[in-house]
């Protein structure tokens, strides 16, 4: 046998080490990918988790206000005007106004403080209808938000909440439209909250409690 043909105790040929080194280097690359895919894939689920969380709690919030919603000669018990639904609500530290506010794609709450007094509560009610959306009581809840609308449910059906309701009189006695009576809108019976997420809609009705006469 030839001795060219023979290769004893040769190592690799410096293209064998390069196509070796290449081989490792798009395994390697195709390993940090799925591990690259994978982590991102656990923040992205992890991400939907916690906004999941965080809607189920703005929700419940949504509906505790909704549930102690107290109508009262003072101020309105319910108000929707398109950008905002502002509410009177009962606290264990008197009566609260509260509004719901769409702001630049973000969900918000603000709340003033409860009070006892009837002009305390007229200047929360009055505060409310000026919020600038940078007050100390203003909590941003929810971002990516494009769009929302409140429904009322009023003697039966479902109605645009901007639509005026039935009235009653708030006189201890006598009728609406004779002397010494005023009339105030009666609160409906039920509310119905269609907000538009990066998830799709959120439909989400909430029956009110009865009021006192």
């Amino acid at each position: 046998m030839s001795a060219r043909h023979s290769r004893p105790g040769q190592g690799f040929t410096l293209i064998e080490v390069l196509v070796a080194l290449l081989i490792m280097s798009v395994l390697a690359v195709l390993g940090w990918r799925g591990i690259d895919s994978m982590a991102r894939s656990r923040e992205v689920a992890q991400s939907a988790s916690e906004r999941s969380l965080r809607l189920s709690a703005i929700a419940a919030q949504f509906e505790a206000d909704l549930l102690a919603v107290e109508d009262t000669k003072t101020a309105p018990g319910l108000a929707f005007d398109g950008a905002a639904l502002r509410l009177t609500r009962r606290t264990d530290a008197g009566l609260q106004v509260v509004v719901w506010s769409l702001r630049e794609g973000v969900w918000r709450r603000w709340a003033s403080a409860g009070s006892t007094r009837v002009a305390g509560l007229q200047e929360s009610w009055l505060a409310s209808q000026q919020l600038l959306g940078n007050e100390p009581q203003q909590i941003s809840l929810l971002d990516s938000v494009s769009g929302w609308q409140v429904y009322f449910y009023r003697e039966g059906a479902w109605t645009n909440a901007q639509s005026t309701g039935e009235l009653a009189a708030t006189a201890a006695s006598g009728t609406a439209g004779t002397p010494g009576t005023t009339t105030r809108e009666k609160l409906p019976q039920g509310v119905r909250l269609v907000i538009e997420l990066p998830e799709g809609k959120l439909t989400r009705d909430i029956a009110l409690g009865p009021q006192l006469p």
